[in-house]
């Protein structure tokens, strides 16, 4: 069965989405698109998806019947409508993350996934189908012994003026906060945010770098450097702690060289390029799941989970230095 599927957000993550199912993975189409910027629209039919249909609004998409599964690639602010509308219409839905902005607005996309009484939502976490991080839940499970601590790193070569503190947080930190859950298998009590000098290509918005303090309920403390603006590349740092041994995220593959009497080896600068295969192991398990009509992977309930301790930590970005309780709820028997 080919999967018809509509893309709502056309931007740098929707149009490389519809580039790997249209040209790289199997069991999935193209057939529709939208995007608050027709013109974005038009330039990913023209790319990537030259049979897709245009539609003039996300809901109109979602309820074509040229539509089996919906992709929500837009702005985190507009995800809870669309993945509701989907829910609705009852058809399975990748989000991209974060799910929502808010914990109340994902705690609303759960409440109406359990009301439909089945699975229908799979968030874009793709760390959990990276090959590194797979190799570190191995070794974290089964040779360093119980986790300790956990030292982590988010780093971007550059953001734009229009990025601010709380995104790094709704934005960044969302991934390490989700693939913490699922490398510890854990979940958190506090979060706490300082904030060092203000590194000097910040801007008035962002207060940047940042470090976040995260507290799991079996005690391990995981530290995160969140740095944005830090100049030399894309760098995603991971090493868990544990009572046994050490255990490190490694490098992406990459030639080293001995080079104008220095030894150096590239690094990244795209996050698209850090994580390319995991995005096309993550879009082929939601294809696969689509055709019977259900998801897989990250759940709703995992993307409610982040939202929660993801405003705990706007909270400590307002209250530096002060541990701000997070309140996990028990979770529900559709996602046991």
């Amino acid at each position: 069965m080919t999967v018809k599927i509509g893309v709502i957000g056309t931007g740098a993550i929707g149009s490389d989405h519809a580039r790997r199912i249209n040209q790289v993975l199997s069991g999935g189409k193209i057939t529709a698109l939208h995007d608050f910027y027709p013109a974005s629209a038009e330039s990913t039919k023209t790319r990537f998806a030259a049979d897709a249909e245009i539609f003039a609004s996300g809901e109109e998409l979602i309820n074509s019947p040229s539509v089996d599964a919906v992709l929500v690639t837009t702005t985190g602010a507009t995800h809870e409508a669309y993945v509701l509308a989907a829910i609705a219409a009852g058809k399975p839905c990748f989000c991209e993350k974060p799910l929502a902005t808010t914990a109340a607005a994902a705690k609303r996309i759960v409440a109406a996934e359990i009301a439909g009484g089945q699975r229908l939502v799979q968030v874009g976490f793709m760390r959990r189908y990276d090959e590194g991080y797979v190799a570190l839940k191995q070794a974290v499970q089964t040779q360093t012994g119980a986790p300790i601590m956990v030292h982590a790193a988010h780093r971007n070569p550059t953001v734009p003026t229009s990025y601010n503190t709380p995104m790094a947080i709704h934005d960044t930190l969302i991934h390490e906060i989700d693939v913490f859950r699922w490398l510890l298998d854990d979940d958190y009590v506090s979060a706490m945010v300082t904030f060092p000098r203000r590194a000097a290509r910040s801007h008035a918005q962002l207060r940047d770098p940042q470090i976040v303090t995260l507290k799991t309920a079996k005690g391990v403390v995981i530290n995160t450097e969140i740095f944005v603006n830090c100049h030399y590349g894309y760098d995603i740092q991971c090493e868990v702690v544990g009572e046994d041994g050490i255990a490190k995220l490694p490098d992406p593959m990459a030639v080293s060289m001995r080079l104008a009497a220095k030894l150096q080896s590239p690094i990244l600068t795209d996050w698209k390029d850090r994580f390319v295969a995991s995005y096309d192991v993550e879009l082929q398990d939601f294809l696969r799941a689509a055709a019977r009509g259900t998801a897989s992977g990250p759940t709703a309930w995992d993307g409610y989970m982040a939202a929660i301790a993801s405003d705990a930590c706007v909270t400590a970005q307002e209250n530096e230095g002060q541990a701000i309780a997070i309140n996990c709820p028990p979770r529900p028997a559709l996602y046991a």
